[in-house]
């Protein structure tokens, strides 16, 4: 038996690895001391006045947020508490510092940073939420400024780490030297933490992305993009997703599913269940035809996995994808695979992609309009939503073009890929194109045969007045969060009390989630304060019941429920008001070609981002209704969904989704 000396040693020990574990982790993340926080809340103010000073308009919005990038990084890192290291405080102070040089700089009409070799800091300003992003751009060696010529870019998605905040990511890139033999531009992207690269997170890859075209000359055509651990599952998923965008995509050790990977054995509900389909990389495995891709797993790592599920989907394709396994090894790179991962970039990407229209046979295949574009084709609608669309092209004359589909009853095509289509077996012309400026082609699916629209049908159709799914208006719920959005709170009486204080409640969690998690500051109105100027360019989030949220009211009578002050109906299903919440997207009533949301942010929370980024998946899908219960104190709340679904691709219910099997 063992004696009481001994279990206080035992019980000593596992407190001091508690308390080693807690020194670690960022969940037990302490605050700076009350000396250090003081110095930053000072030299924050210092530089905020002086960028205020600069003169904006001379100088731009991108040089601009180039500086305001410091600013942010020591607001978020002290509200947060984030000082996970006990250098963090120190590094805050530093970041602040290097922010005051680029104000000086700037006042004297220089940005040396922008054609300094190596890796330095640069920020944007992202339309999701008005947000100042950063990004690191590393210029190799040979770098001239002012040279003609065209850039390769290399995409680096970085892994999970659970201490990352914006000055932690600034001050490891600060001054970094180039890499040894580097011949191409490198950005490494920030992606608002820790994601996987998902939601806004996606968005900040491509803002990022397109941030950099606006600055130096990139070649479109020689873009790489490679990550490793979550940054491989972020090369899977948007090397997969976009397959036309990539000379080649490099995944090392990321996860490709859900299932697998949690090693889930119950099903979701079918609204969760499909949606994993968004998601899900292994789903996407034949559009690897589309795109060289290689990827990489440890011998003894467990991620391996996802690597092989991935190869082996593609291969039941007839398609092959480089697959390097390191010897022996865990969650990292041997030096031998490394090489010749990045040799397999260095030769797609001197090869490059084909030039625009891009490659005339294809194999795409996509479960969400969110996704759907390879090459020279846009798919426009599906007719049965989370179900596979495909679309695969082959050469059966110099000037043919056979095109199969399934799941697809609209397309776009650019007309410079062939004078003559045969789709379904339909038989489809185009005229050369007499200038420059290309018009796509829009194609339909009408009793069985497909025809060409009129350029006044085309305009039509491109208007959507069936209001039929497309692409950034398709849902679900989380979608509406990836493009600029501004949540509107009612000032009206209610006709539910209790069920608009937990429209107030759900407000102010998703405002603090995604200022926490999605590195950004939710922008919040008063229902009187909505402009034309936002209904035209921002989906709308309302908060609030029909009384107390006007502009709730004045698009009621168009979205697919009954709401009175007595009930809310869906489905033919009449819930109370005073015990049920009512989340959904739908295209806006006041401006069709962007969304409504009523009463949801995301639909995954706190758990969900501090858990594995596989987890970020929809809950609520299009629409859900859950029963609310206010706990004792009175401050939060519990909910139980009791109907969820998504909506067709007519924007209607049912959505003809079956049970999960």
């Amino acid at each position: 038996m063992m004696n009481h000396y001994k279990i206080r040693s035992v019980r000593g020990l596992l407190i001091a690895l508690l308390l080693v574990v807690a020194a670690a982790s960022p969940l037990f993340a302490q605050s700076a001391s009350d000396e250090d926080l003081a110095k930053i809340r000072e030299q924050r103010a210092a530089l905020d006045k002086s960028i205020a000073e600069l003169d904006a308009q001379k100088i731009g919005p991108q040089l601009m947020a180039d500086v305001q990038i410091y600013s942010k990084a020591a607001d978020w890192i002290a509200r947060h508490s984030e000082f996970y290291r006990e250098n963090y405080a120190k590094q805050t102070l530093a970041v602040l510092e290097l922010g005051q040089q680029r104000v000086r700089e700037l006042a004297a009409g220089k940005s040396p940073w922008m054609t300094k070799i190596g890796t330095t800091a640069r920020g944007y300003v992202s339309r999701v939420d008005e947000s100042v992003q950063p990004y690191a751009l590393s210029m190799p060696q040979n770098y001239t400024p002012g040279s003609n010529k065209a850039w390769p870019l290399y995409v680096k998605l970085h892994g999970r780490n659970g201490r990352m905040n914006e000055v932690s990511f600034i001050k490891q890139h600060d001054n970094r030297p180039p890499e040894s033999g580097q011949d191409w531009i490198q950005l490494d992207v920030y992606g608002r933490t820790n994601n996987a690269y998902r939601w806004a997170g996606e968005t900040d890859v491509f803002e990022a992305i397109a941030d950099v075209k606006s600055r130096y000359n990139i070649d479109d055509n020689r873009i790489t993009l490679w990550g490793f651990s979550m940054g491989g599952a972020g090369a899977w998923h948007l090397g997969l997703h976009h397959p036309s965008l990539w000379s080649s995509v490099g995944a090392g050790a990321g996860f490709v599913d859900f299932y697998t990977y949690q090693k889930q054995t119950e099903l979701r509900p079918p609204h969760q269940h499909y949606l994993l389909h968004i998601y899900d990389a292994v789903d996407y495995a034949l559009n690897a035809d589309n795109v060289p891709v290689i990827t990489y797993g440890g011998e003894k790592d467990a991620q391996l996995l996802a690597s092989t599920m991935c190869v082996a989907a593609a291969k039941k394709y007839g398609v092959n994808i480089a697959q390097l396994i390191g010897p022996g090894m865990g969650h990292k790179f041997d030096p031998e695979s490394l090489k010749k991962f990045m040799e397999f970039h260095r030769l797609h990407s001197q090869t490059g992609r084909p030039a625009l229209p891009g490659q005339k046979e294809i194999r795409f295949i996509t479960y969400s309009l969110k996704y759907n574009r390879c090459e020279w084709l846009t798919i426009e609608e599906m007719p049965l939503v989370y179900q596979p669309a495909t679309v695969t092209s082959e050469i059966v004359a110099d000037d043919t073009l056979k095109v199969t589909t399934t799941n697809v009853s609209a397309l776009r095509v650019d007309p410079r890929i062939s004078p003559n289509l045969i789709i379904d077996g339909s038989s489809i012309s185009f005229e050369p194109p007499q200038t420059d400026e290309v018009v796509w082609a829009t194609l339909v699916l009408e009793e069985g045969q497909w025809r060409k629209l009129t350029a006044d049908q085309a305009a039509r159709f491109a208007e959507n007045p069936d209001l039929h799914k497309r692409h950034d208006l398709q849902g679900p719920i989380d979608d509406a969060f990836m493009e600029p959005f501004v949540c509107v709170r009612g000032t009206g009486k209610p006709w539910s009390q209790a069920n608009h204080d937990w429209a107030t409640w759900t407000l102010d969690r998703f405002s603090a989630e995604f200022d926490k998690w999605l590195r950004g500051k939710v922008l919040i109105v008063d229902d009187t304060q909505v402009t034309e100027e936002m209904i035209a360019n921002k989906n709308l989030v309302l908060f609030g019941d029909p009384g107390s949220n006007s502009l709730l009211a004045k698009v009621l009578a168009k979205l697919p429920v009954q709401w009175t002050e007595d009930k809310i109906t869906v489905e033919g299903v009449d819930y109370d008001p005073n015990l049920h919440g009512l989340s959904l997207v739908y295209p806006n009533p006041l401006n069709p070609r962007r969304y409504v949301v009523i009463n949801s942010g995301h639909t995954m929370h706190e758990k969900d981002f501090k858990s594995s980024n596989s987890w970020l998946f929809p809950r609520l899908g299009d629409i859900a209704v859950q029963k609310f219960t206010r706990d004792e104190e009175g401050d939060q709340y519990q909910e139980e969904t009791v109907f969820a679904d998504v909506f067709n691709s007519l924007w209607h219910l049912p959505s003809g989704l079956k049970p999960a099997n």
